[in-house]
């Protein structure tokens, strides 16, 4: 869905809205969740960052996450993450280049737990990030 036309992403992203929802998970022909509009989606299991597998655009704000929590010592594996998988989870949250979290608090007509416990993990994994001079 997402390249450079944006067409179709934004078509999904308008029609989710239409629908009552916030923004558009996509999912793949295997029926694996994959992105959003705009965002990675990253799930918490209660122990390990699951990182969906699928073919995705893989976003800056997720390499600097997933290098981090590597460094804390964070667990993280990639898995496919389907609607059903979703009542396993612990948490979901969404991220880009401006927040590496926002809380997924429903996907489709799955309901997620608030986890601020794991915003709070992927707001430290980012500041980790150090600065480096232009």
């Amino acid at each position: 869905m997402k390249h450079v036309g944006e067409a179709a992403k934004t078509y999904f992203l308008r029609r989710a809205v239409g629908e009552g929802f916030d923004d558009a998970a996509f999912v793949d022909r295997r029926a694996r969740l994959i992105e959003g509009s705009i965002w990675n989606l990253a799930f918490w299991d209660g122990a390990e960052v699951v990182w969906p597998e699928a073919e995705m655009l893989r976003g800056t704000t997720m390499a600097v996450v997933r290098r981090q929590l590597d460094r804390l010592g964070v667990p993280q594996r990639v898995r496919e993450v389907r609607l059903a998988d979703l009542s396993t989870l612990a948490g979901a949250v969404v991220m880009n280049s401006w927040t590496p979290g926002v809380p997924v608090r429903r996907i489709g007509p799955v309901p997620l737990p608030e986890a601020p416990a794991f915003v709070s993990l992927l707001n430290r994994a980012y500041q980790a990030e150090p600065l480096t001079a232009p």
